[in-house]
């Protein structure tokens, strides 16, 4: 397994007020999987997502990525692991307005310590693989929402990771431009068989991975029927 978590519990608390938004999840990825999380607003999905990659810190249980304990990592040990490890992609894109496609691209790179001329290098080559070589030097405000999640999707795979964790990766997108977007990533995962775990509320999205896990009030509910990674169509 790549991602291995086993009694998964977070709760968020605001006065008074407690919100159970993990309770005991176990959930289980192999290596080249892609995995859609699903089900209804508010039932702890981006909170699992964001346990699961180091983002935020759990209650109670554990977490291994490739064997990795996250719990066992202070802060900076952390985000180090994350750049180095994990790619984000994100429904909101999360690019920085004032620099350029590839200045986006490289930051990862340049925060886990990879040298400026090597990390605008593999930059360029993430651009280039995901249809944007001729735009690498563009900002945000000049690209299309389509072209931005795409710097997002470069900006995610450029440090090589194992595990891609996508957030409504097609959230703010039209029918034809997530169907561009999630057929690039179906691309990347079966060329470079990285796993994707996908948090949705396309039911069409779920449909094109090899899992669909279901959650209702902090639960995992249904872990789907599976299917390996070389099988899936």
């Amino acid at each position: 397994m790549i991602i291995e978590a086993h009694g998964v519990h977070k709760t968020y608390r605001s006065g008074r007020l407690e919100v159970h938004a993990l309770r005991g999840v176990d959930f289980c990825v192999e290596p080249g999987e892609m995995v859609a999380v699903m089900g209804p607003s508010g039932c702890g999905k981006t909170t699992l997502l964001n346990c699961l990659s180091g983002l935020d810190e759990l209650d109670k249980g554990e977490v291994h990525i490739e064997g990795a304990d996250l719990r066992q990592m202070d802060d900076r040990r952390r985000t180090d692991y994350r750049c180095l490890h994990m790619g984000f992609i994100f429904q909101t894109f999360n690019l920085l307005p004032v620099l350029t496609a590839v200045e986006n691209v490289e930051l990862p790179l340049l925060v886990g310590g990879v040298r400026p001329a090597e990390a605008r290098r593999r930059s360029v080559a993430a651009l280039e693989r995901v249809g944007l070589g001729d735009r690498t030097h563009h900002r945000p405000a000049e690209l299309s929402g389509g072209q931005r999640q795409r710097v997002s999707i470069a900006r995610a795979l450029v440090n090589g990771p194992a595990i891609v964790w996508a957030d409504e990766p097609t959230g703010n997108l039209d029918s034809k431009t997530t169907a561009d977007v999630m057929s690039l990533i179906q691309q990347l995962n079966a060329e470079q068989n990285q796993t994707f775990v996908i948090v949705t509320h396309d039911a069409d999205i779920g449909a094109l991975c090899n899992r669909i896990v279901r959650m209702n009030d902090g639960e995992i509910i249904d872990q789907g029927r599976g299917q390996a990674p070389e099988e899936a169509t």
